[in-house]
Parts: C-alpha cells; sequence; structure tokens
C-alpha cells in the first residue's frame, strides 16, 4: 500500500527549530569525545532496483550498540543529566534498541536505569541490558504496555522517563532523541562529499540523494532524516517512509490529516511495530514526506538477504527501507521520479538480531 502526500509543503523556520543541521552539529560534538564514536560506513550498490546507485548507511556497528538507536538516547540522557544533575534513576520502554542506547548512557552518567520490555523482546537484547547495568522488567504482551509501565514507574518513584515518541506536554526529552538521530546524515553528507571521516570505512558515491527511503516506527528516526535533508540540500530529494503493512501509524495519520492509533496487526518486525506515531514525528513529517508505504514481513525479509549478498548484513527491520524501494510499484516509481539515474539513500538501521 502507498499514499502520495496531498499535504506535502516546503520546510519552514518552524521546522528547522526542531530539526535541521545545526542541531546535528551541536549533537555530533557531544558525541566527538566519546571514544566508542566514529562515522559508520556508507555502502554503494550501483544499479539496485533500477536506479543509478543506492548508498546504505550501514548502522550495525554504531559505537558498540548495534543500532542507530544508540545516538538518541544517550544524547538526551546526556543533555537531561548536564539539566538535571545528580538526578533520580532513569526510566523507559523499548523494544531493544532504544533501551540499549538509554541504558548506556546512563552507565556513562554514573545513574541507575529501568527498562521495560514486553515478552515479545528477545531475550538477547534483556541481556545485553543487564550487561550495561540495567534493572530489566519485563511489562504486557506488546510494547504500549512496557510504554504504560514505564510512565507510571516515572510518576510514582520520580524517574525520569526518556522515551522516544511525544505526546501533549511530554516533547522536550523525544525532540533530543530526534535530534541525536541527526548525527548519521551529518555523516552522509560528508561521506557523499567526498569527505570520509576517520573510522568511517567505505565511502558512498554519487552526489547528493535524489531519494531517501527510510523505515518507521513512531517516526523519529523518519523525521531526523526529513528535517535534516530538507535543511541541508532543500525540496528536491522526494522522502518515503516505509512502515510495516501491520502497523502504518503514520501512514493513516497523513491520510486522517491528524495523529490516529491505528489497530494493526502481528508483524516478526518488532522494532517498527508501532500502532500510534509521535506527535513531533507526524508534525514534520506529515508535510515534508512525499510518499508513504507499506512493506510485508516477507519483503524485509527478502531485502535483507539481497544486501547480505551485497556484503550488508541488516535485520528485517535493518532492511525495511531498502524493502520499500524493492516494491515500490510503477505508478509511485513514476510519481516520485524514479530511474534508472536516481541516488537513493538508505538507513540500514541495525545489524542481524538473533532469533527469539
Amino acid at each position: 500500500m502507498d499514499y502520495l502526500n496531498p499535504a506535502r509543503t516546503p520546510y519552514t523556520a518552524a521546522d528547522r527549530a526542531l530539526i535541521g543541521t545545526e542541531h546535528a552539529r551541536r549533537a555530533r560534538a557531544r558525541f566527538a569525545g566519546q571514544p566508542a564514536y566514529r562515522p559508520t560506513p556508507l555502502h554503494a550498490i550501483p544499479e539496485l532496483a533500477g536506479t543509478g546507485v543506492v548508498q546504505v548507511k550501514d548502522e550495525s556497528g554504531r559505537m558498540g550498540l548495534g543500532s542507530f538507536k544508540a545516538l538518541g538516547g544517550a544524547y538526551a540522557v546526556h543533555l537531561l543529566d548536564e539539566r538535571e544533575p545528580g538526578g533520580p534513576p532513569f526510566v523507559c520502554a523499548s523494544a531493544g534498541n532504544h533501551g540499549i542506547s538509554v541504558a548506556s548512557g546512563a552507565a556513562e552518567a554514573g545513574v541507575p536505569c529501568v527498562v521495560y520490555l514486553s515478552d515479545g523482546v528477545p531475550e538477547p537484547f534483556a541481556e545485553r541490558l543487564r550487561a550495561l547495568g540495567a534493572d530489566v522488567r519485563r511489562a504486557g504482551e506488546d510494547y504500549d504496555t512496557s510504554m504504560a509501565a514505564a510512565q507510571q514507574a516515572a510518576q510514582e518513584h520520580g524517574w525520569r522517563l526518556v522515551a522516544d515518541s511525544s505526546w501533549d506536554g511530554y516533547t522536550t526529552i523525544p525532540l533530543d532523541v530526534m535530534r541525536g538521530y541527526t548525527v548519521l546524515f551529518d555523516e552522509v553528507a560528508n561521506q557523499i562529499a567526498g569527505r570520509p571521516e576517520a573510522g568511517s570505512g567505505e565511502t558512498g558515491s554519487g552526489g547528493v540523494p535524489t531519494h531517501v527511503f527510510v523505515q518507521a516506527g513512531v517516526g523519529g528516526l523518519a523525521a531526523a532524516a526529513a528535517g535534516y535533508v530538507r535543511d541541508r540540500w532543500g525540496e528536491q530529494p522526494r522522502i518515503v517512509v516505509v512502515e510495516p503493512e501491520a502497523a502504518p501509524c503514520l501512514l493513516e495519520s497523513a491520510r486522517a490529516g491528524e495523529p490516529v492509533r491505528v489497530p494493526g496487526g502481528r508483524t516478526t518486525l518488532g522494532r517498527l511495530d508501532c500502532r500510534e506515531p509521535s506527535l513531533l514525528a507526524y508534525r514534520l513529517l506529515g508535510h515534508l514526506t512525499d510518499l508513504f508505504m507499506t512493506i510485508t514481513d516477507d519483503q524485509a525479509d527478502a531485502a535483507a538477504e539481497l544486501l547480505a549478498g551485497h556484503g550488508v548484513a541488516l535485520s528485517a527491520c535493518g532492511a525495511a527501507g531498502a524493502a520499500g524501494l524493492l516494491a515500490l510499484g510503477p505508478a509511485a516509481r513514476d510519481a516520485l521520479g524514479l530511474d534508472d539515474g536516481s541516488r537513493v539513500l538508505l538507513v540500514g538501521t541495525e545489524g542481524p538480531v538473533e532469533p527469539k
């Protein structure tokens, strides 16, 4: 399913105040002093899916945590600890990667951290969280239940909630999380300009992207992509948001013209299985995205297998943006002007995940 966005409008000064290149610069300065920080590789795959070149930003080795999420939760924790030094424990809910980032940041700050996981989150994620010193608690069958448990614990104990989604009355911390994600796009800008930095590995080629396909759960990464891309490269790149067929909360919100909750179904794409969008992410994506689309679990699995054949090892969630590119129908390709001269940017959001 795809939905060409009729509400698409230009990037504004108000958007820039939320997400843009200046936020990426500040976040990169914060990470630059950390021993684990280095730019991740940008792999170039010529002529994939009938394009000129596809460039995959490979986040599988990000700071030893295995996911782009390493840039978000930890960054928000650092800023929050600056504003409230010596404050109470941090708490969050997670489908895996966000919790690892928050726990990592909390460990660096020397502050306790509690992470709520649903029963469906694979145990290897819980083990990694415990190794970082987090107190891991299971709560319910899905992410929403674990999120409710984290919110309740924050209210009851006065803990500091670090969520990667936003809602009315709760926007400052998730905005910091989103701004952390812009670091990876700033790295891409340097890499495609031929300015690879120490430790960045393989460098992409082909110039400024004409199309950006980015997967979404609540939409934080996609909103970071949209804000940075528009501020850096203007209105020309086409932005496509890719969601699981069973959890199209951003697509349906765009269709409705306001954030909505979707009933959804079952999906194996656990880190993308979100029923309601982040309010901040929706406000940006609702008018900066050119096309919203969905993919099946099988399509994500096939995309991960295809990328592995090109030397890029990702999970099905990590390859979801690629799955969107591969699944795009002729009408949508024509509407986006996608052809054999296109330069497509994808984000490989995480490395292979051990089975449940």
